[in-house]
């Protein structure tokens, strides 16, 4: 939000919100020109959330109908109800729009999702910018080609500064690293399967298993049944910061995931930090990771891993020269590059001399 307040005079942040302790990983908004308006929170999940959302439009309606009409442009975020009501309040007020798809565009999943998908594409174009984040050989879609595709990072300049290609310890410790959401399809129960193997070749091996989720009794039992349980470090849901730290510190980033995938942004993480990325042919993963600085493997079956862990890991000039494409990969997808690539589109549908960027042009942000 901040990157994209950077385009604005002001950015108005019309969003629900509740009191936080200070145990919240949240990273706050330090902008001069963010405005936050708060909107009553919803509360309930499911099907009670979906109950009593009309009640809740009723309450909050003439707040988010007051911004956008005192706004020169809309920003919308979506998968998101208040997103899509932001979309439906610009487009009866006839505000410039600027809509990103945060969600898995390619593969959408639910019928809320192809509504969104096709509600972009029927709107894209003129005054509208909607992007979809992911990417592909093609344009994001065949029925708009005012559809374009941007990618997502957390990545800044200054972070990727002093970011430098690395070497495998001459002692033969090797340490692997995952980080995702714990869930069935992201492969680190595969990668656990692999360890055994892999310390045949490597007897110092570990892995960090990064992130929460549902999987993670399974996987930790998992380590315990195959004896590798004192390889595996569980560190659970951890802050950005904490994250990078532990990235500096592994020497290969394992990511086989079959699962539905957007645009991962820990990937970067990863290869930001210099590590050498083995992952699947999902989704924009195969534009990321190429042999320049990491492996795709074909499917996620502990040998495939094993294997391309020891091709990287058994050469360590090999590896050395990954870690440089790694390195140099990242600094393509910082947030700068993503704001000015935003930027870039806005003043085509815009104009230069339109309201944005500069004096005069104040956006919401819903």
């Amino acid at each position: 939000m901040q990157s994209i307040a950077e385009l604005f005079q002001e950015m108005v942040v019309v969003v629900p919100c509740v009191p936080m302790d200070g145990s919240a990983q949240l990273s706050p908004l330090t902008a001069d020109n963010i405005r936050v308006v708060p909107l009553k929170p919803l509360a309930g999940k499911d099907l009670w959330r979906k109950i009593r959302f009309s009640a809740w439009v009723a309450v909050n309606a003439s707040v988010i109908w007051k911004e956008v009409r005192a706004a020169d442009a809309v920003h919308a975020p979506i998968p998101g109800d208040i997103g899509t009501i932001g979309i439906a309040i610009a487009l009866l007020q006839h505000k410039p729009l600027f809509v990103r798809h945060c969600g898995n565009w390619l593969a959408p999943r639910t019928l809320a999702e192809r509504a969104w998908k096709r509600g972009m594409e029927l709107v894209a174009g003129g005054r509208n910018v909607m992007l979809a984040t992911g990417g592909a050989s093609g344009p994001p879609s065949d029925r708009n080609s005012h559809v374009k595709w941007i990618f997502s990072t957390s990545l800044r300049e200054e972070q990727l500064k002093n970011s430098t290609a690395r070497t495998l310890s001459p002692d033969g410790h090797l340490r692997l690293i995952t980080v995702s959401r714990q869930e069935p399809n992201k492969g680190t129960d595969r990668v656990i399967e692999s360890l055994p193997e892999i310390a045949i070749a490597y007897p110092k091996v570990c892995l960090d298993v990064v992130g929460d989720g549902s999987l993670m009794p399974f996987l930790k039992k998992r380590a315990a049944d195959l004896g590798v349980a004192d390889r595996v470090r569980f560190h659970g849901k951890v802050k950005q910061s904490d994250v990078l730290e532990l990235l500096r510190l592994g020497d290969i980033f394992c990511y086989p995931t079959a699962a539905s995938e957007g645009f991962p942004k820990v990937v970067l993480e990863a290869l930001s930090a210099g590590l050498p990325v083995i992952t699947t042919r999902v989704s924009v993963l195969p534009m990321l990771i190429d042999d320049s600085c990491g492996t795709i493997i074909e499917d996620t079956s502990p040998f495939a891993i094993t294997s391309a862990v020891v091709r990287i890991a058994s050469d360590k000039s090999r590896y050395y020269a990954l870690s440089q494409g790694a390195v140099q990969r990242a600094r393509g997808y910082t947030l700068e590059r993503w704001r000015d690539t935003i930027n870039g589109h806005l003043i085509e549908a815009w104009g230069k001399d339109g309201f944005h960027r500069s004096d005069s042009v104040k956006a919401p942000i819903i």
